[in-house]
């Protein structure tokens, strides 16, 4: 399943992403990159939220949520980065804006239902669907705004972070 996830990611990237600018994106995609990093290194072996569960051909041969996880930064996050970006609706529209996120959200709660339904996932310590919807809504609007204000997309996120840490009480025992 997480080969066949990579080539839909892939196909996308090949069809929809904007190649010519990956330059202009390629900050923002780090940005994304550094926010799982975080997320893995200090809640993945103490206080997941969620984990993968490798099923069928990847259990097989031995994956894990972590090389899941890499296959995920490594393929969907720059797909995602080059055609979230490349098309996001420059109109000053904030309808439009609106909705183009909540396109990116359904897309990201989709293949997360999907997942969910088939046992790819499994969430822990109170996390759900709901919260993963919300998440993505938040993670969408940092990463644009990311890509226009760096700065304020860093406060943004610590904020966020903040927020989710208090909300699902993680305990300092996560630093290692």
């Amino acid at each position: 399943m997480n080969a066949i996830y990579g080539l839909i990611w892939l196909a996308a990237l090949f069809i929809w992403g904007d190649w010519r600018n990956y330059r202009k994106y390629y900050p923002t995609y780090l940005f994304f990159l550094l926010g799982d990093f975080l997320y893995l290194y200090l809640l993945s072996d103490k206080f997941a939220m969620w984990t993968y569960t490798p099923q069928g051909v990847d259990e097989g041969i031995g994956l894990t949520n972590t090389h899941i996880v890499l296959s995920i930064m490594a393929i969907k996050y720059p797909a995602t980065i080059l055609i979230f970006l490349g098309r996001y609706p420059e109109e000053r529209s904030w309808i439009k804006q609106f909705i183009y996120i909540l396109l990116w959200v359904g897309i990201y709660a989709v293949n997360e239902a999907v997942d969910l339904f088939v046992g790819l996932i499994r969430h822990d310590h109170g996390w759900s669907l709901g919260w993963s919807v919300l998440f993505n809504l938040v993670m969408f609007s940092i990463l644009r705004l990311h890509y226009v204000r760096p700065f304020r997309a860093w406060i943004a996120s610590l904020i966020f972070i903040l927020i989710f840490w208090n909300i699902f009480d993680v305990p300092s025992s996560v630093f290692r």
